[in-house]
């Protein structure tokens, strides 16, 4: 028994040490947003996120999958490039709902990384991060013209693991629902219909 609390001990220092050596700088960032005055005039139609099919999934259950898409909330049977599109369509329009004008335009995304965490690094790493990326233009509903981008957009910020995450799943929240809002933020900052939501953080992440 001794020597089996030992090599778990072990075990988890070792896990400890090879997650620290993932750790780097992440950002929620983009390189321009769209100015307060030319956003007004814009009534959102439609929004339409794809997650191409040559990005790389993975499903190994450990502390931070080498792949492009990680993701675990939704059925393990589900398609997840289809699952990580209705989670950032949704969250896009919900950051975009402010735009009321009298022109209405098409929201488009392409999705280049969604990196969340899997459940072993939410219950046992130290810290993580969501890590999401995606390309966005704005077009107009009935021209097609582009009237904003393409823009490259991080939205990836730090992942509540342990305990922390323990308690807010009782309360109700899940990864889903956090990546949801911080996309929607995000948006909101980057259409300016919101405070800039741009930081730059370190953190353990892939």
């Amino acid at each position: 028994m001794r020597f089996s609390l030992g090599l778990a001990k072990l075990t988890g220092v070792l896990a400890l040490m090879l997650l620290a050596g993932c750790g780097g700088t992440f950002r929620t960032s983009y390189s321009e947003g769209v100015p307060a005055a030319q956003s007004a005039n814009w009534r959102l139609s439609s929004v339409t996120v794809t997650a191409p099919r040559s990005l790389v999934v993975s499903e190994a259950e450990v502390f931070i999958p080498k792949a492009d898409i990680v993701w675990r909330e939704d059925l393990s049977t589900g398609n997840r490039y289809e699952q990580v599109e209705a989670i950032m369509e949704n969250a896009i329009a919900q950051g975009a709902r402010g735009l009321k004008g009298s022109r209405p335009v098409r929201i488009e995304a392409t999705v280049t990384r969604f990196h969340a965490m899997t459940f072993k690094a939410e219950t046992q790493a130290p810290s993580g991060v969501h890590d999401v990326e995606f390309d966005l233009q704005v077009k107009d509903a009935r021209t097609g013209e582009v009237l904003f981008g393409p823009e490259h957009v991080e939205a990836s910020f730090p992942a509540m693991t342990g305990a922390q995450m323990a308690r807010a799943r009782v309360a109700g929240q899940s990864q889903k629902s956090q990546i949801t809002a911080h996309v929607a933020q995000t948006i909101r900052g980057l259409l300016g219909l919101g405070p800039d939501a741009r930081r730059t953080f370190s953190g353990i992440g892939g």
